[in-house]
C-alpha cells in the first residue's frame, strides 16, 4: 500500500500488507487504515485484514477473516469495521482490531458494502445472487435478501452501492442499470438506465 502526500502530490515509502491488497478503509478519526488481503495465493499468509497506524504508517498484526474479502466499511461511529468476504461479513472491533463472529450472508461472491449514516445498517451488494443483503449492526444479523435485478457479468466488476447522505436511498449497480433501493420499506424501485455496463458508483454530498 503506498500513502500519498497530498499537499505535495508525491508518494512516501510503500507499507507492505499482503499479497493481494483489493480494499482499504480508514476510520472516521484518520488514526487507523485497514487493508484487505483478497487473495489467499501466498497460503501462508491467508485472508486478512491488516490494520496500519497512520500516525506511523506501521502495519499491524493481521486479523483473519473468511475466505476471499474483497470491500469493507466502517460504521460512522468508527467502532466496527465491516469486511465482505464470499459468502460473509466479518465485522471487526477497532478498538481491539479484533474479528467478531462472522456473519453468513448467502452463497455469494459478495463485493460491496455501504453503512447508512445512523450506523444502523450495513447493507452488502452480492452479484452472485442479485440481491441486497441489509445487516442489522446492534445485533450482527442479515435480513430479508434485497432482488435487485441481473447480477454483473463476473465477480471481479462487482456490484457497487451507495447511499445518500440523507440515509433514505441506496443506490446499486446492476446490468439492468441503477437501481434505487428504499431504506424504509428495503424494497427496489425500477432501474435508472445508463449507458453501457455501469460498474461505479458515487453521490454528490
Amino acid at each position: 500500500m503506498t500513502p500519498i502526500d497530498t499537499a505535495t502530490s508525491t508518494a512516501l515509502k510503500p507499507i507492505k500488507v499482503a499479497f493481494s491488497a483489493d480494499a482499504i478503509a480508514i476510520t472516521p478519526n484518520g488514526k487507523t487504515a485497514y487493508v484487505a488481503n483478497e487473495a489467499a495465493s501466498n497460503m501462508a499468509a491467508g485472508y486478512t485484514v491488516i490494520p496500519i497506524r497512520t500516525a506511523t504508517n506501521k502495519a499491524g498484526k493481521p486479523i483473519t477473516v473468511a475466505a476471499g474479502p474483497a470491500a469493507i466499511a466502517i460504521t460512522p461511529d468508527g467502532t466496527t469495521a465491516y469486511v465482505v468476504n464470499a459468502a460473509s461479513v466479518t465485522p471487526i472491533m477497532t478498538a481491539t482490531s479484533t474479528a467478531g463472529k462472522k456473519i453468513k450472508i448467502g452463497p455469494g461472491p459478495a463485493a460491496a458494502v455501504a453503512i447508512t449514516p445512523d450506523g444502523a445498517t450495513a447493507y452488502i451488494a452480492d452479484p452472485g445472487t442479485g440481491t441486497v443483503i441489509p445487516i442489522r449492526t446492534s445485533t450482527s444479523t442479515a435480513g430479508t435478501p434485497i432482488r435487485f435485478g441481473k447480477p454483473a457479468r463476473s465477480a471481479l466488476e462487482g456490484d457497487q452501492i451507495a447511499i445518500t447522505p440523507d440515509g433514505t436511498t441506496v443506490y446499486v449497480i446492476s446490468q439492468a442499470g441503477v437501481v434505487p433501493i428504499r431504506t424504509a420499506t428495503n424494497t427496489a424501485l425500477t432501474p435508472i438506465k445508463v449507458g453501457g455496463l455501469p460498474i461505479a458508483i458515487a453521490i454528490t454530498p
